[in-house]
């Protein structure tokens, strides 16, 4: 199990990469886009340097973790070899089967599948395959090269043999895997969205403005970053997203995305990758100026 394809160059892909090739994993890293790929590099050697200048790793593990990344534009010749294959794609479900037929036709029959998908139903995407007892859910958090935990989802068909081998394997990272039952955005999402969606509903209503939320939620509760810094810091269209998976599933009102988050994800204001959300990141990807039309 030491060649591991992950397929997305983008935050989470790049971070999954990283990880597994920083653990002597030999990662096969692979987008559809060239540019896509040298930018998901450089954002590892990046977070390498940083880690190095911290002293928390050497200049040896720095460029063995690179050594380690091979990249690919063509999915087929990328996964040839996979043990495991870690899907980093958009969040979106057509897009995600789409690729998953694919890697059921190109891999091994014996590789298993997973995903690191924050909400979509790990069954529904495994039913592509004619594989769904090695189809699972492989769920990072972010940033993955810090964050512990990962969300171990089993599908209806995912057996016990995938789900201990994957398990393995996040201790092997270094992480802690958590078992969680395939429904709408797992626990992590189930829990984080909807409060997020609420502070914005809270915005949205007038009863406070963004520093205002954001500055209550981190003294008040003791969180590391406001709701509506973390809502920009995932991206408002994943967020967006994740809220109508969980709409469409359990069909409750409460999951319904607030009418501010629609219209922001329309008008292309998606958080820090757009430089612009709940905050302005058109100078720095800190948070310092509140977007003016929340002032």
């Amino acid at each position: 199990m030491k060649n591991v394809a992950v397929i997305g160059a983008g935050t989470m892909g790049n971070g999954i990469a990283h990880t597994f090739a920083q653990n002597d994993f030999r990662v096969q890293l692979i987008d559809v886009s060239q540019q896509a790929l040298d930018k998901g590099l450089a954002t590892i050697e990046s977070n390498l340097d940083r880690m190095l200048a911290k002293g928390s790793i050497t200049a040896e593990i720095k460029d063995q973790t690179l050594a380690n990344i091979t990249t690919y534009t063509n999915l087929e010749e990328g996964v040839e070899y996979a043990s495991l294959v870690v899907e980093a794609a958009t969040e979106q479900e057509a897009l995600k089967k789409s690729i998953f037929k694919d890697l059921d036709n190109f891999c091994p029959e014996d590789t298993i599948l997973a995903t690191n998908t924050s909400s979509i139903s790990i069954t529904s995407i495994a039913s592509v395959t004619s594989r769904p007892d090695r189809v699972i859910g492989m769920h990072f958090m972010n940033p993955v090269p810090l964050m512990k935990l990962v969300e171990i989802i089993s599908g209806y068909s995912t057996s016990a043999a995938t789900f201990e081998i994957v398990k393995n394997m996040a201790e092997k990272l270094g992480k802690t895997p958590v078992s969680v039952q395939d429904y709408p955005g797992f626990v992590a999402n189930r829990i984080l969205i909807p409060m997020i969606n609420e502070a914005i509903f809270t915005l949205h209503t007038g009863v406070a403005g963004v520093t205002e939320i954001d500055e209550i939620m981190k003294l008040g509760m003791a969180h590391p970053m406001g709701p509506l810094q973390l809502a920009d810091f995932i991206g408002l269209d994943v967020c967006l997203s994740i809220l109508n998976v969980m709409y469409q599933g359990f069909k409750d009102p409460k999951f319904a995305p607030c009418p501010l988050l629609v219209n922001m994800v329309q008008a292309g204001k998606l958080g820090v990758k757009s430089k612009e959300g709940f905050y302005d990141y058109s100078q720095t990807k800190k948070a310092e100026k509140v977007a003016a039309r929340f002032v």
